[in-house]
């Protein structure tokens, strides 16, 4: 392969950015220049095509046509993307292998970013929890899934209302920055997504404990760290049965959807609601701590976190992991 860089360029008032093939020796520059051959790239461009169908569009014999894409193969100008079934036989398709082609020389480079630490700190915490969300974010990088949070309405058998749905405007905040935002409204109250049986056919990003969110009290019991079935409020449980009771203690949890494995469920929540804040904190600001352990071939994983206010202005503002069970 040649050395694959980023075009950055300005249009219309806004930055754009593709990827460019940089031909680094003049022998591929003279098989790209080659006017045949650019005619085949632009040719496959925007569509894979076989080689009789390219010969045909370009009106030159087919032996021509399959000459220049072997050349162009070799300098990873153009690849092989499957097959077609022509014919009574079997065809090649072939599509150009980079939106764009160029020669670099060693001067004229501007510094437009400074990549700072801060920044670096950010694009691995995003890179951290991408991986942790897989299966939520689709190929064309929309969200799926629906994100629960419990009614502030008295609900449920212990008639309470949430006082942490209001977590889940931080968390979409940073899941905006992630990923882009489907058609259709993808938050619901708890009490609606449980009467609209909307459990079994998405992945849900569940915020809150199951003393306040009934859909979270739904899952709880599949978790491999757990609330207290006993006494919601009372704190979380290991699979050792070491019971995490602070106030400022939170988890966050990846499943299985046990009603529809091709789903997943996270759980967000915390023993009070400041807990559920650490949660969120944790996911959205610790990622890199938070999800080291998790390499995404875990069936369930599952983090008790404690948030802690380390400059004494009443605010959480750091995290620690204290448990991490996963199978």
């Amino acid at each position: 392969m040649g050395i694959e860089k980023k075009l950055v360029y300005g249009k219309d008032g806004k930055i754009f950015e593709k990827k460019i093939h940089i031909l680094e020796n003049e022998k591929k520059i003279h098989i790209l220049s080659n006017p045949i051959a650019w005619r085949i790239l632009k040719s496959i461009s925007d569509k894979p095509k076989y080689t009789a169908q390219i010969a045909k569009e370009l009106k030159i014999y087919e032996q021509s046509a399959y000459y220049y894409i072997k050349k162009l193969i070799s300098i990873d100008a153009i690849k092989e993307v499957g097959t077609d079934f022509v014919r009574g036989g079997t065809a090649k398709l072939y599509q150009c292998a980079s939106p764009s082609f160029g020669i670099e020389m060693s001067w004229g480079e501007k510094l437009v970013i400074n990549q700072t630490t801060e920044n670096n700190k950010k694009n691995i915490n995003s890179q951290m929890t991408r991986k942790f969300l897989h299966g939520f974010i689709d190929k064309g990088n929309f969200f799926d899934g629906l994100v629960i949070v419990g009614s502030p309405n008295p609900h449920g058998i212990f008639k309470t209302s949430a006082r942490d749905g209001h977590y889940a405007i931080q968390l979409a905040f940073y899941l905006g920055a992630l990923c882009n935002v489907p058609d259709g409204f993808i938050v619901k109250l708890d009490e609606d997504a449980k009467a609209e049986k909307e459990l079994e056919g998405n992945n849900l990003i569940i915020i809150g404990g199951p003393g306040t969110n009934i859909v979270s009290a739904e899952f709880n019991r599949y978790l491999p760290i757990k609330f207290n079935d006993e006494n919601y409020w009372s704190g979380l449980v290991d699979k050792a049965s070491k019971l995490y009771h602070l106030d400022n203690l939170g988890l966050i949890a990846k499943i299985k959807n046990p009603f529809n494995k091709l789903k997943n469920i996270i759980l967000i929540a915390g023993v009070r609601s400041i807990g559920t804040k650490s949660a969120v904190i944790a996911f959205t600001s610790f990622s890199k701590k938070t999800f080291s352990d998790y390499t995404g071939n875990e069936n369930e994983w599952a983090a008790v976190v404690q948030g802690y206010d380390m400059d004494s202005d009443g605010k959480i503002d750091y995290v620690d992991i204290e448990k991490v069970e996963k199978t």
